[in-house]
């Protein structure tokens, strides 16, 4: 396992004051341990304030930081897919989402190491033993996790998070999906993905996190989100059932 190398993806949006926090909170656990290499991969959206030259300054000191620069906002989802896209081409063999917000704390690392080995995709997960969730008011911790047991009772996968943007995936997991037929481009995105992971017959588990809600700048949540969530659940199934997934 010492020989492999790992990308954690982060998409951000105007989250300068943030992203030098985070990863500099990545690289203060020494993970020696488990990876050889690991490498951070900030996917900005064009962020008007500044995000990007943050991260070119902070790359000029570190060759293990690396940034995707994109035109233009166009969602989660798409961000993603960039990251996995570059990630695949330098064969990285294990692909990290996380968050810039710092709502997803980097000591759980060790713990995806560990649970790769025998799985090919680990979601953090901040309901499998309770709920894990800081500082949420309650109206948003009730539609997560309601909505959480909505996308498992209709597509029947078994992930009590499956919202969860704290994840690692094995590198030919993300080979063996079509990523330019993954629609989703919102937060429903990892409902998505782990829907597709499933489906094609990986093994899937969770692993217990505390999730913090973010202290510094504003949430991306829109009630447009928590929409095409709703909807997303009943189109993947209805693909799957035609073979059109």
């Amino acid at each position: 396992m010492k020989d492999k190398r790992a990308l954690i993806v982060i998409p951000t949006y105007n989250e300068r004051d943030t992203i030098p926090l985070i990863i500099g909170k990545i690289y203060s656990y020494d993970l020696a341990l488990y990876i050889s290499t690991l490498h951070i991969l900030v996917v900005d959206d064009n962020s008007p304030d500044g995000t990007a030259e943050v991260v070119k300054h902070m790359q000029a000191g570190d060759p293990r930081i690396h940034l995707l620069e994109r035109a233009e906002k166009q969602g989660l989802g798409k961000a993603y897919v960039a990251g996995f896209g570059f990630a695949l081409e330098r064969n990285y063999d294990y692909v990290f989402e996380m968050d810039a917000d710092l709502s997803h704390d980097p000591v759980y690392l060790k713990d995806f190491f560990e649970k790769i080995q025998d799985h090919d995709l680990v979601i953090g997960s901040r309901y499998v033993k309770g709920v894990n969730v800081i500082n949420w008011p309650l109206s948003r911790l009730l539609i997560s996790y309601f909505g959480n047991m909505y996308a498992r009772i209709v597509t029947g996968i078994p992930v009590r998070d499956a919202t969860s943007g704290f994840k690692c995936f094995r590198a030919e997991v993300l080979r063996a999906i079509d990523l330019s037929r993954v629609s989703a481009s919102g937060y429903s995105f990892q409902i998505e993905m782990n829907y597709r992971v499933w489906k094609l017959g990986f093994k899937l588990c969770e692993t217990s996190i505390i999730f913090y809600d973010r202290t510094i700048g504003s949430s991306k949540m829109s009630a447009n989100i928590v929409k095409e969530g709703l909807l997303l659940v009943w189109k993947l199934k209805i693909k799957h059932f035609f073979g059109r997934l």
